[in-house]
């Protein structure tokens, strides 16, 4: 008796779950929608405070001045108001940013958020401002300035092969770039401004395209993206001489004895130079200064050298000696 109890009030509770009963569900569905309708809007009616973030928009003359940094686009604000402004106001639906037209830039960096109280109040549109959450806010703008900086490159970088010497000056065309961007930025840049040769290993006569690079794309702008660049590659020859070393710093009464020389001295030159190239403009020194007591060596130095020389060396490129005394 008590199982078919227990089974009745099973079935009763059930029977709305019965594919009979989809009409049923209708209408529950139907009250739930309208109880909530009526929940949300009587919610919505209400006055309420709480934090949003708000837009703000900063007033500026694009034509004397940039940011060099992206601004803050929004600030947290405490407000009063109605659920229906409320929620206008956080999905941003026709909400007018607040305008910032600060005084003092570029030097002024950064303002108070209460500061931007006025800006904000004046655009709440139903909405109480009660306070500026955001304690401050940070900018960095600089002067927009155009210079025109002459082309070059660097010569010390051309990469040639081996016995081989690049030929100047070079021909740049354009021979000049116009910047335009911070006054800050553009003051680091070298005057002329330098170009990067992308290629290595000349051997003969170099025409290319060579692009105008730098480290601030975002902010500075220029009137060429790269410059066509000349020059001439040339291979050299080389010739060897044996030079009698100028001793220096050597104590008097000591005989010296090369004990790995003598000093061969290797340079290169161009051919039509060979002519005006003679032994005797070179001179090498051995400084006793410079003497290393660990080996018993001397470092060389070229003291001069032939006008048009390029590429000069001295082998031995340690000099072991031997002192005796006289």
């Amino acid at each position: 008796m008590p199982f078919n109890k227990t089974k009745h009030a099973l079935l009763w509770l059930l029977r709305p779950f019965s594919p009979k009963q989809k009409q049923y569900w209708r209408v529950v569905l139907l009250c739930f929608f309208t109880a909530s309708t009526f929940w949300l809007l009587n919610a919505l009616n209400k006055s309420y405070t709480t934090q949003v973030s708000y837009p703000i928009l900063f007033k500026y003359n694009p034509r004397q001045l940039v940011p060099v940094k992206p601004l803050p686009e929004e600030v947290m604000i405490n407000v009063t108001g109605k659920g229906w402004k409320l929620l206008r106001k956080n999905l941003l639906f026709n909400v007018r940013p607040a305008q910032l037209t600060i005084s003092g830039l570029p030097q002024l960096k950064r303002l108070p958020g209460q500061a931007l109280r006025p800006a904000i109040a004046n655009v709440l549109d139903g909405l109480s401002l009660n306070f500026v959450v955001t304690d401050t806010i940070s900018f960095d703008f600089d002067r927009l300035v155009t210079r025109k900086f002459p082309l070059t490159i660097d010569t010390t970088q051309v990469k040639v092969a081996a016995g081989h010497a690049f030929i100047g000056p070079p021909k740049i065309l354009p021979d000049s770039v116009t910047f335009t961007g911070p006054e800050l930025i553009l003051n680091q840049f070298s005057n002329p401004f330098l170009l990067s040769l992308p290629v290595q290993n000349l051997t003969g006569p170099y025409k290319g395209e060579v692009p105008v690079t730098h480290d601030y794309t975002s902010l500075v702008k220029a009137d060429v993206s790269e410059a066509e660049v000349q020059f001439n590659v040339l291979p050299l020859e080389r010739k060897e001489v044996t030079v009698q070393p100028v001793l220096q710093n050597f104590p008097a009464d000591h005989q010296l004895r090369l004990v790995n020389g003598p000093l061969i001295l290797h340079y290169s030159y161009l051919p039509r130079h060979r002519e005006t190239i003679l032994p005797e403009q070179f001179q090498v020194a051995l400084d006793f200064k410079k003497f290393n007591s660990a080996d018993s060596t001397i470092v060389p130095t070229v003291l001069q050298k032939a006008a048009n020389t390029k590429q000069v060396a001295i082998l031995p490129g340690k000099v072991k000696i031997s002192l005796t005394p006289q």
